[in-house]
């Protein structure tokens, strides 16, 4: 299925998954104030009659249930997944979107009975999981199969059609019927205009390699004239990691080879997390914690209270780093009196127990609280909440392998997977490359939550930098 075939379905489910959450909200109410059902678990009677004051909460919940779907991956199943999978991540995504009401109505300091809100949770995964048991029935029922399968003729050498024709065998979702396999070396294309007329195709599949570009320009012009859709399959290049997707440039197609995540409604919500959450972070910790500790390194170690340095952000770009002072003012120019003591194989300098690092700045690194200050390089958009760790410029200059430079393609964070995998375990700098390249490979919204949920207590124990 192309993807524009799939982004209509897709976007078609999301006005209907919006519609049902938005359903389960009213019946949540309804249920809530129904006399048989209070007296039946014997609950408090309450005043609903005013629900329709809440109106602007549909309004919400609207656009942010579907999104929630399609960052946890609910719209990107195959047509005909098992009833686990599907079950699995629509009850994250309830659980994520019950949270996010709940998170609404304390911020908004709305009143609402919490039996409302349990119900929506569970109306709103039952009604989607029976829509989608329905949806199922109707694909896979003898009305709708003849009508959604599509009728096509492979075109290209042997090997490649061969090839192609037992891929759309092993899916059948893709609701594609093979017609005919077509050598493009051994069949003229008037040959192939015949088939066309005798098999009423939907369209073609050109499959060949860069030697046949001539022969498929030809069968594309002869589609063309007919009115078929033709498909070419451009795999002419074999990427190892890149992700390849079809966009369009000043009108032209181009292939986009992408081995970093792609734009997506997951990146803007990360982009908003990070924005909002370095802002509210530092309204918080701002009295309670940035001043008192800026006021101690002020008073107890000379020099000044922050330690900036230049570090490599996306795609290597340099950018000013702060964080509270935890050495001695001169601890650059001695670094390469320690550099026998170097833990850490790699471009990279770890020494546990460093002599320049002051009395309080060994606490501040214990908990990590020196990392604090960089909230505010969040808030510029320079790094990100979740991200790998940002390395000073002169380190980047010093990799010995340029694969270790995809750690670049995204934005540095203040914790990574590498923060909280036993950092000061990590000897080898291709482990800490290894993690942050994982990260980065399966990165989604839920890992990013995972990461900070998981930062929280690592922080609280102590178990911080060298």
């Amino acid at each position: 299925m192309l993807r524009r075939d799939r982004l209509i379905r897709m976007q078609i489910q999301e006005l209907v998954d919006a519609c049902i959450f938005a359903l389960a909200f009213w019946l949540s109410y309804v249920l809530r104030s129904n006399p048989d059902i209070i007296d039946l678990f014997n609950l408090q009677a309450v005043d609903l009659s005013d629900r329709y004051a809440y109106v602007w909460l549909y309004l919400l919940l609207i656009p942010a249930a579907p999104m929630i779907l399609e960052a946890q991956g609910f719209y990107n199943r195959p047509i005909l997944c098992s009833r686990a999978t599907t079950a699995w991540i629509l009850f994250k995504s309830c659980v994520l979107t019950t949270l996010c009401l709940v998170l609404i109505l304390f911020l908004f300091r709305i009143d609402v009975a919490r039996f409302v809100i349990i119900w929506f949770g569970c109306i709103s995964f039952g009604l989607v999981f029976i829509k989608e048991e329905i949806w199922m029935m109707v694909m896979q029922s003898r009305i709708i199969q003849p009508q959604y399968r599509r009728r096509f003729i492979l075109i290209g050498t042997r090997e490649e059609t061969v090839r192609m024709a037992g891929e759309l065998k092993s899916k059948p979702h893709t609701g594609i019927d093979v017609q005919a396999q077509v050598d493009l070396n051994e069949t003229p294309v008037r040959r192939l205009v015949e088939m066309l007329h005798e098999h009423s195709v939907n369209g073609v599949i050109l499959n060949a390699n860069r030697a046949c570009l001539e022969r498929l320009e030809e069968a594309i012009r002869a589609c063309e004239l007919e009115g078929v859709e033709a498909w070419l399959v451009a795999d002419f290049f074999k990427p190892q990691i890149s992700r390849t997707s079809l966009d369009d440039f000043l009108g032209r197609p181009i292939l986009v080879f992408r081995s970093a995540p792609d734009a997506s409604w997951q990146g803007v919500l990360k982009q908003v997390i990070d924005t909002v959450g370095a802002f509210v972070a530092l309204l918080i910790l701002g009295p309670l914690v940035l001043l008192p500790v800026a006021l101690v390194v002020k008073l107890t170690s000379h020099g000044p209270v922050f330690f900036k340095q230049q570090r490599s952000g996306l795609n290597g770009r340099p950018f000013t780093l702060y964080k509270f002072r935890t050495m001695v003012t001169n601890a650059e120019q001695l670094q390469h009196e320690l550099a026998a003591m170097n833990e850490m194989s790699g471009p990279v300098f770890k020494v546990t127990n460093d002599p320049r690092i002051t009395p309080i700045g060994r606490w501040l690194r214990k908990f990590s609280i020196d990392e604090f200050p960089q909230l505010y390089n969040v808030l510029r958009g320079e790094m990100s909440l979740v991200g790998p760790r940002p390395l000073p410029v002169d380190e980047v200059k010093r990799f010995n392998d340029m694969a270790h430079r995809r750690r670049l393609s995204v934005k540095p964070g203040l914790t990574c997977l590498w923060q909280i995998s036993g950092r000061n375990n990590v000897k080898d700098f291709k482990d800490w490359v290894r993690l942050d390249l994982e990260y980065i490979d399966h990165w989604s919204i839920w890992l990013d939550l995972k990461i900070l949920c998981l930062t929280i207590p690592v922080v609280l124990v102590g178990t911080g930098a060298k």
